[in-house]
Parts: structure tokens; sequence; C-alpha cells
């Protein structure tokens, strides 16, 4: 018989888990869908406990039909290039990107009567954006513009001057710049972070929500009689007990032939038993246009009882990040596909769905039947129904062979707070071997839980506790996750070579944490994966072995996949230095010493371009002076170009001699002339 790690620290809870693990009997759980009584017909049906209620959807905006214009072409036929809500790598996506016939210089209507309350000019982000409020509270963003029009453009102009800087922010008070519905407010354009031409346009209140303006009565000049298209749905166990067609792993359904417009049903029975979650990939289409959208609308009802609900009309601009929670985050960072959770995963607190107790997550006891409805819609009511079954079946020891394994071998991974471990084990014998957790002097000895094609499931949950190692005959693996951090309050890791400083809304759910350090090529520090998100910064502190003496012009980088490097920053006390970082991956301290560079591609009176550029830590700062008077000069990022303002009425004229000063974020500085013809 198992026996537990004696000595360590097991409360009633984690007792109970234990024993889960051990196969004892299977932790309680307070599903949606609870069994049914022994007389009550074959397919479960949820009682009154289990009944959706509303729980954190959106407050919806009651807007008039028509009250705002299409701000692109108002009155003619027009195409979206993305949609409200779309699932982009950190956020939702918070509007609709109008297409703009594939250039610049669109006019940019007003879509009601107001005022301009607020603009910004960067070279990043929405780029240039015009903000404009409306009697009704709400207000209309247009994003990625070229430039702005009438009075606010003079503004504008004038303050980069007393500023001397072309990234600024402007507000403006209640009818200083009243605006009219139809009136031309700007031209559209390609700048910030826009992957092409186009107008990203948001609906907001006054708390910056941002609200889909499709939500009311959609517009005419976008079309869209094409319902939704499953890619693909899923099921995953979600406690210890749980298990898809007998195994411990997520399953994905693909359709047999997804056909437009006909009802998706999934020919074979599901088996499934304890808590499982539902997933979906998808996509929405509109007429006459080859992009994909995101959903607007999905609904869950099992055996004809709600289960799940969410709706993407309205997000909180300042909580968009948690759409790392609303995905499978780890599975998107895998394979490269998006399923969305059609439950709500611990640490997701954005208020799109409607759920009851179990908060979307369904129990499947065995012997019965779970007829599951997904029903996905988009913003103009096109809908398609998705339905499939589950049968519970108690899962059962098992074992299946495969001859190509020769060797035996370990390896593991965490799901959730369950220790998944795979032995490959090319021994016949009918009942294989055990599976020993060691911490200290202490063991704990784990029966498999199947044998998939000669490799034995071994299951435990670490709430029970951290081992050391595994071992399973002669085959020996440490268990290298230092720490289990909790989410939702202050938590400090350090040790010899790193420290980091956890918040409460750092994590979205407890980390195994792991962390490594290579002291080769000046030192490579590892925290954690990339497949696991971070919801706020996190504070990094890095310790290097040796002296660094220029610390003026050193600073943290992320080493990507490819080997870049990306600047992170840091502050240094004493030989640690210190910065937030956004996603988990692997850092160095690098040394910057080489100036910005730069070229000259275009020299007239009309004009002066140059093509910039940084070997390491990027560009900071540029200035150009023209007979050592300042002008205004825009940073176009996406080609590395730097270039004079034809509109610029009050800057000197290109005659005669310029400097350009550049900077980059080590400090390190360059002044290029440049005798102007």
């Amino acid at each position: 018989m198992p026996t537990s790690f004696s000595g360590w620290r097991l409360g009633a809870t984690v007792a109970t888990l234990l024993l889960t693990t051990l196969g004892l009997r299977p932790v309680p759980f307070a599903g949606e869908v609870p069994a049914p009584a022994a007389d009550a017909p074959t397919s479960a049906a949820p009682d009154s406990s289990s009944v959706v209620v509303p729980s954190r959807m959106f407050t919806p905006v009651e807007v008039p039909k028509g009250y705002f214009l299409f701000p692109i072409k108002p009155g003619k036929p027009n195409f979206l290039a993305a949609s409200m809500g779309e699932i982009r790598p950190n956020h939702f996506h918070g509007g609709l990107d109008i297409k703009t016939d594939g250039r610049v210089d669109l006019p940019v209507y007003s879509s009601a009567d107001g005022y301009i309350s607020r603009l910004k000019q960067s070279s990043f982000g929405y780029g240039n954006v015009l903000y404009i409020t409306h009697p009704n509270g709400l207000t209309t963003v247009y994003g990625h513009l070229n430039r702005f029009l009438g009075p606010v453009a003079d503004t504008l102009l004038r303050r980069q001057y007393q500023k001397q800087t072309y990234e600024l922010e402007l507000f403006f008070d209640k009818d200083q710049i009243p605006v009219k519905r139809g009136q031309i407010v700007a031209l559209s354009g390609n700048t910030g972070g826009s992957g092409g031409p186009h107008v990203h346009w948001e609906v907001r209140t006054a708390k910056d929500e941002q609200l889909n303006p499709l939500q009311w009565g959609g517009f005419p000049e976008i079309q869209d009689h094409v319902p939704p298209t499953l890619l693909s749905f899923a099921v995953e166990p979600l406690s210890i007990d749980a298990r898809v067609q007998s195994l411990f792993e997520k399953r994905v359904f693909l359709p047999k032939s997804p056909t437009p417009n006909v009802p998706y049903t999934h020919p074979d029975t599901i088996q499934a038993y304890g808590t499982v979650g539902l997933l979906l990939q998808a996509v929405d289409r509109f007429d006459g246009v080859w992009n994909k959208y995101g959903l607007q609308h999905v609904a869950v009802t099992v055996n004809g009882q709600p289960l799940y609900e969410h709706r993407i009309d309205g997000v909180p601009f300042t909580e968009s990040r948690q759409i790392s929670d609303h995905i499978d985050y780890d599975w998107q960072k895998m394979t490269g596909r998006t399923l969305e959770k059609l439950f709500v995963d611990d640490g997701n607190t954005i208020p799109l769905y409607t759920t009851g107790p179990g908060k979307g997550t369904l129990r499947v006891e065995d012997g019965q039947l779970y007829t599951v409805e997904i029903r996905m819609r988009d913003s103009y009511g096109n809908t398609t129904p998705v339905s499939f079954v589950l049968r519970g079946q108690q899962p059962a020891y098992f074992k299946t062979r495969s001859a190509a394994v020769k060797q035996p071998s370990l390896r593991y991974d965490i799901t959730r707070n369950i220790l998944k471990v795979l032995v490959a084990d090319p021994d016949t014998a009918t009942q294989v071997g055990n599976l020993t957790l060691t911490r200290g002097a202490r063991r704990l000895q784990l029966r498999p839980s199947y044998v998939q094609q000669s490799q034995n499931v071994y299951l435990y949950d670490l709430r029970a506790g951290l081992p050391d190692s595994l071992l399973f005959g002669k085959v020996h693996r440490a268990f290298n996750r230092q720490a289990l951090v909790p989410s939702g309050r202050d938590w400090t890791f350090a040790d010899a070579h790193l420290n980091l400083a956890f918040a409460p809304r750092t994590l979205f759910d407890t980390l195994y944490l792991q962390t490594s350090y290579q002291p080769l090529a000046g030192g490579t520090y590892t925290v954690q994966n990339l497949r696991t998100p971070l919801l706020q910064a996190l504070r990094l502190t890095l310790k290097p072995e040796q002296e660094v003496t220029d610390k003026a012009r050193s600073a943290v980088y992320m080493i990507n996949s490819k080997g870049g490097k990306i600047y992170q920053g840091g502050k240094w006390a004493g030989n640690q230095i210190t910065t937030p970082i956004k996603t988990f991956g692997m850092f160095r301290v690098l040394t910057d010493t080489i100036a910005p560079s730069a070229r000259v591609i275009r020299n007239t009176p009309a004009g002066l371009t140059f093509v910039v550029g940084d070997n390491l830590s990027g560009l900071s700062s540029y200035r150009l002076l023209v007979n050592g008077q300042w002008r205004l000069l825009r940073y176009e990022y996406k080609n590395a170009t730097l270039f004079t303002v034809k509109e610029d009425t009050l800057g000197p004229p290109l005659h005669g001699v310029a400097e350009l000063h550049l900077e980059d974020q080590a400090g390190n500085k360059k002044v290029i002339p440049v005798k102007l013809k």
C-alpha cells in the first residue's frame, strides 16, 4: 500500500487530495451538472442548483440604432479588417478595424455630435489617435490616423513647437473644439502599431470600457450574412480523477467536413469522467471579404439547461490582458492554435461571463449521458450550433504496449496543480511498477493510473507537497520546480542568481516556479517559460556574478526564441539590476556602447528623410536642428525612418546646415551633420 510522505504538512483538504492521488476515493466536487438520483432517466439533467445566473456579465449600454455614423465612406459599401473582441497576443481587440482601400488619407468623419476631448500623436500603439466625446457620455476613438484637420491640428503643431517634441498628448475642455456628426476631422493613415492602412474605431464609456459598435444594429456599410465556422472543439479533464476518452489529457475534435450554414454534430459519443471543461476554436466571416474575425457570443447548454455564456460586447480597457486566461494560453504557445475556454478559469475576473457556481465546468458521472450544445453567434445574429454527447464512464486501469519502446525514460509536465509523469517502460508484465517521489529521506509510492503504448501515466496533486525527485527503477529525474507561488498576494523568491517579487495581480493562478542560470556568455537567466502568462508585471532582479563596470550603459534584455535581444531596462543598486517584466523567458545583462546611426535618403527643400538604426538598445530620442533652430520630425518605426512633415508651417526652412541628434536607450549619443540643398 502506498504511504504518504511522513512529516509533510497535510491539512484535511490536502490529505483528501493525496488520497485521491493514491486512488482510494474521489474528491467531492459540486459540479455544474450533478449526478441524477438512482431512479432518474439515463440522461442526467441539472437540478435547480446548477441553473445559470448572471455573474460577471458586462453591463449593456443602450444606444439608438443609427446614432453613430460609420466614420469611413459613410453610406457606401465597406469592409472590416478586424472585429470587436478578436483574440490578439495579449489583449482583446477593442473595436473595429475599418479598411481604407489599401491607402491613406481617406476622410475620417465624426460619428456623432460632440467635442474633441483628447488626441495623441505617437509612433507606437494607436499612432495618431483622436477622441470625440458625445452628449450621451460615450466617446468615439479614431486610431492610426495620418493627420488631424481643423483647429485641433493647429493647436497640436503650436504645442509641439512649444515643447519641442513630436510625441505629444493633449486634452481639451468641453465645447473647446466642437464637432458635428459627419464633419471631417482627420485623414486615415497607417501610424503606430498598424499592420497596414486602416482606421481603428472604438466606442468607449467614461470608465474606458471598450464597446462593440456593431451591437446596436450594425451598419449598412458592413454586410454579414455568414454564420461562424467551427474549426475544432475540445474536452479537457480538470480534476485529478477526470478522464477524456480514458486519458488524462485534452482531446481535440475536428469537424469531418465544416460546411457553412450546416449545423455541426459530432458523430461519435465522447467518453468522459470527472470534472471537465469545454473549449472551442472558431472564426467568423463577413460578406465579400477573406478576413477571419472573432466570435461575439458563445452559449453552452447541457441536456437543455444553460451551463455557460460569454458575450464580447464590452471589455474594460485596463483588464484586456486577461485574454491570456480566457484562452488556453499553454496550448496556443505549444501549437499556435487558439482554443477559447468555455468555462471561467481561476484568476479570470473580466466581466464577460454568465455561469453557475461551477463557473462553466461540467461534472460527468459514471453511466450518464450529457447532450451538449454550443451556439456561436456573431454581431449580426448569424448562428452556428454545435452538438455532441458525453457519456460518463468511470476510469479503469488499462495497459497497451508499443514495441517501439526499448529503453526506460521519464518525463513530466504540470497541468494546473497536477503533476503528470510519463515513464517509457518496455516491461511486458501485466502489472507495472510504482513511481517513487522523494523528499529528503521520505518516499511516496504512486501506482500508475493507466499505461498507453508502454507509457506509464502517474498523477499526483502538487498541493500535497513538492517532491525533490522522481524515481522509476534505475531512472532518476530531479524535480526542477523550486517553489509553489500562490496568486493573489505579495510573494518573493530569491536565490544566488536572481530575485522575483510577485504582486497580488501578477499571476492568474498558482505557479510552480522554475528558474535556471547558465554562466556562459556573461550569464543567461531563465524564469519559468513562455507557456505561462503573466497578468501584471513581475519585478525581476538579476545578480551578475562578475562586477558590471559600465552600469550606465548596461541593462536587462530579453532573449527571444530566435536569439533577438529586446531591451527591458533596469535600475542598478550595487551590482544588482531590477526591472519589471511582462512575460516569462530568458534574460541577460548586456552593455551597449555603440551610438545610433543614420543616413540621409531624401534631402530637398520640400523635405528631409533619414533611415535610422541602433545595434542593441534601440532609439530613445531624436532631435533635428536647422541652422540651430528646432524642426519637427516624425518617426515611423515600421520602416525605421525619421522625416519632416509637409504640413509644418512653423519650422525653419530647409536650407543651410542641419544636425540630427540621436540617443539610444543606453545613453549613447550621436550627431549627424547634413548640408541642406
